[in-house]
């Protein structure tokens, strides 16, 4: 069993019921997140990139609870100045933890760090296997066509795929990408959170009505299992 939650943005926690992680966790600030940072329990932190409101609460997460932050070299060196423990990562490559694995994959968008001074290294989405189950947080990114790869190589349970556009893919692409990837069940995210990425889910609902996979709106707080 595993379970997701989702706290709105493109925040989600994921547990096999033994080992919890957390991505992007974005959560003070978050309008939609119904958790606070204190109340946060994981052993992992999984960043996809520099941006503020995907770095997010990262250290006092990290802090609380002496979790390992799963990111890119560059962010993971940031990290490290923070006092925080890191484990460095870059795109194509995957790693072993107690948990299952991660894979980091491309992502096209952009990633200064959280304090908005320098580069944060590539963005990136993310391939996670917990509790036997595959898990693609495809990060902020527009449509790219080596999503085809992705779900050629992945027997993908479920795709967290950003719909709010102008940032990144919108409903049309989204919609693409699901052809593409081949999940099992797909959840759209980064969306709503500010006026300038509000969108119709039912929209969304419509453009996968024909595909596969099942498509899963997730409420701010809820959960359901995989």
């Amino acid at each position: 069993m595993v379970k997701i939650t989702y706290h709105g943005h493109a925040c989600f926690e994921v547990t096999d019921g033994t080992h919890n992680l957390i991505i992007d966790p974005f959560l003070e600030g978050n309008p939609s997140a119904t958790k606070k940072a204190d109340d946060v329990k994981v052993g992992w932190i999984v960043v996809t990139h520099g941006h503020g409101d995907h770095w997010g609460d990262t250290p006092t997460i990290a802090k609380n609870n002496n979790a390992t932050v799963i990111t890119n070299f560059e962010l993971s060196e940031f990290a490290g100045k923070q006092g925080l423990t890191a484990h460095p990562m870059h795109i194509g490559g995957r790693a072993d933890f107690p948990f299952g694995s991660v894979k980091l994959t491309i992502a096209h968008h952009g990633s200064t760090l959280a304090n908005s001074d320098g580069y944060g290294g590539s963005p990136a989405g993310a391939l996670i296997n917990i509790g036997g189950k595959t898990i693609y947080h495809a990060g902020d990114t527009g449509l790219f066509l080596d999503m085809q790869l992705i779900g050629d190589m992945n027997d993908i349970d479920l795709a967290l795929l950003p719909i709010g556009d102008n940032f990144t893919m919108g409903p049309v692409d989204a919609a693409k990408a699901v052809e593409f990837l081949k999940p099992k069940k797909v959840t759209p995210m980064h969306y709503d959170t500010f006026d300038i990425i509000k969108q119709d889910l039912k929209e969304f609902e419509k453009l996968l009505a024909d595909l596969p996979a099942e498509c899963v709106i997730m409420k701010y707080g809820s959960s359901y299992e995989l």
